[in-house]
């Protein structure tokens, strides 16, 4: 848990400065407390008490970063174990194997399939993040070839699976500035895994042989002065790597900086619905990063749908951009519907006008992500924003009629609506599903 204000305000100097932009050391801590200022504001805040509050700050599970450019993503810095509780921060990383063994035109021809892994849902493009090129060949000419056959076509970033630090080595002369996940570091091997990861700056995965194992083989590796880091107990049973999970991230939330990094899992079973199901379980709890074997998007989609809804947060609804969206090819004569941009309400929309194989246009209001009748009750969905909506949009001047279509749930809308936008205001259906049959009966532009 993070420091109270109070706590903060006895690490500060107390000079009432005012060179932080607040009036006193107090209000500062306060707003440090509340993450509505950052610590370099602060002139003269000892380095002792830097160290101190930085440390208590920073969050239970280290964040971590890999790729670079477009390739980038995060993963860690997960504060809660249930996400009611506040939200989960990081998207579970998805990485898609392939073995160096299997050939460059055969590497290729996969990466190609991972490529085209990019899903629309609801109105966000999700996708994998890895390609984890696996070194079971033993040999390091044939993993070199096979990292620089995966760098060359894939548009993800890359994870070296190789325990065998003369191997790593060579790879990372080929790909060390696209930042990939080195894996793994041993008991045999960490010394010269942890020197080769410091040089080229990487993620580091650390591999033990069971909880404990992996706990003491982390606090060396912190003893050698790195931290960038994934852990993993190398299990590789369902039960067991479920019953790891939970610990490390109890034992995280409990400030236990040994277990305090993202988790790295592999799915190592051949049956493609029980490998979905371990993935499922992974991503539930609580993994960092999940190696999966197939590149199928029917295997994968489950994947993406599922970590989608782990990982967005509760206490605010997915939303939809309010702008002006299409569907089909609208023209002049095409009806213009309003609704709110709560993705539930506009794909249902967006749907049903489809389903009655009609064009138009249609307006989401920005109501804060909330629906229909949910956003009148709380005032966010008034004649008066309507309006501003319509007239910042400029979707009246696509069409050549007067007429916009409102919710049935919101009829009580349509009289000063069309005091406030002297347009002629169309009441549909209460439910979306009716929009096939309202179009059929009423729509006359």
């Amino acid at each position: 848990m993070g420091l109270t204000g109070l706590e903060i305000f006895k690490q500060l100097p107390k000079t009432n400065c005012k060179e932080c932009g607040f009036p006193t050391c107090l209000a500062f801590a306060m707003a440090l407390a509340s993450g509505k200022a950052n610590l370099d504001s602060c002139p003269y805040v000892s380095d002792q008490a830097r160290e101190a509050l930085e440390s208590a700050s920073a969050p239970p599970m280290a964040t971590v970063t890999i790729g670079t450019g477009e390739q980038e993503f995060t993963i860690g810095g997960e504060t809660v174990a249930f996400r009611h509780d506040k939200r989960f921060e990081n998207m579970t990383g998805i990485a898609i194997s392939v073995a160096d063994t299997d050939g460059t035109d055969a590497i290729k021809e996969k990466v190609n399939e991972v490529n085209k892994l990019l899903f629309d849902r609801v109105g966000m493009i999700q996708n994998v993040n890895l390609v984890a090129v696996n070194n079971k060949s033993g040999d390091a000419e044939k993993f070199v070839e096979a990292v620089k056959a995966v760098k060359e076509s894939s548009k993800f970033a890359i994870a070296l699976i190789t325990e065998d630090p003369a191997v790593a080595e060579k790879a990372l002369e080929v790909c060390a500035s696209d930042k990939p996940l080195l894996y793994a570091a041993t008991n045999d091997n960490y010394e010269t895994m942890t020197e080769l990861a410091k040089k080229s700056e990487v993620v580091l995965g650390v591999k033990g042989t069971d909880l404990n194992n992996l706990s003491e083989l982390v606090e060396k590796i912190q003893e050698l002065g790195y931290k960038q880091l994934v852990i993993d107990t190398g299990a590789r049973e369902l039960s067991q790597v479920l019953a790891d999970q939970t610990q490390i991230r109890r034992q995280a939330l409990r400030k236990v900086r040994s277990l305090g990094y993202p988790a790295f899992t592999m799915v190592c079973d051949d049956d493609p619905i029980q490998a979905v199901a371990d993935a499922s379980v992974y991503i539930s709890k609580y993994a960092g990063i999940i190696v999966f074997p197939s590149a199928d998007p029917a295997e994968i989609l489950p994947l993406i749908t599922l970590r989608l809804n782990i990982y967005t947060d509760p206490q605010k609804p997915i939303a939809v951009e309010a702008k002006i969206h299409e569907v089909g090819e609208p023209d002049e004569n095409s009806p213009v519907f309003i609704t709110t941009n709560f993705s539930l309400t506009f794909f249902c929309v967006q749907g049903d006008i489809e389903a009655a194989r009609a064009t138009g246009y249609i307006l989401p209001v920005d109501t804060d992500g909330t629906s229909v009748l949910t956003a009148w009750a709380s005032g966010n969905l008034t004649p008066e924003n309507i309006n501003e909506s319509l007239q910042s949009t400029g979707i009246m001047d696509k069409v050549n009629h007067k007429k916009i279509i409102i919710p049935g749930g919101v009829a009580v809308l349509s009289g000063k609506l069309e005091d406030v936008t002297g347009l002629e205001i169309m009441v549909g259906p209460r439910e979306s599903s009716g929009l096939p049959t309202f179009l059929k009966q009423r729509w006359n532009a």
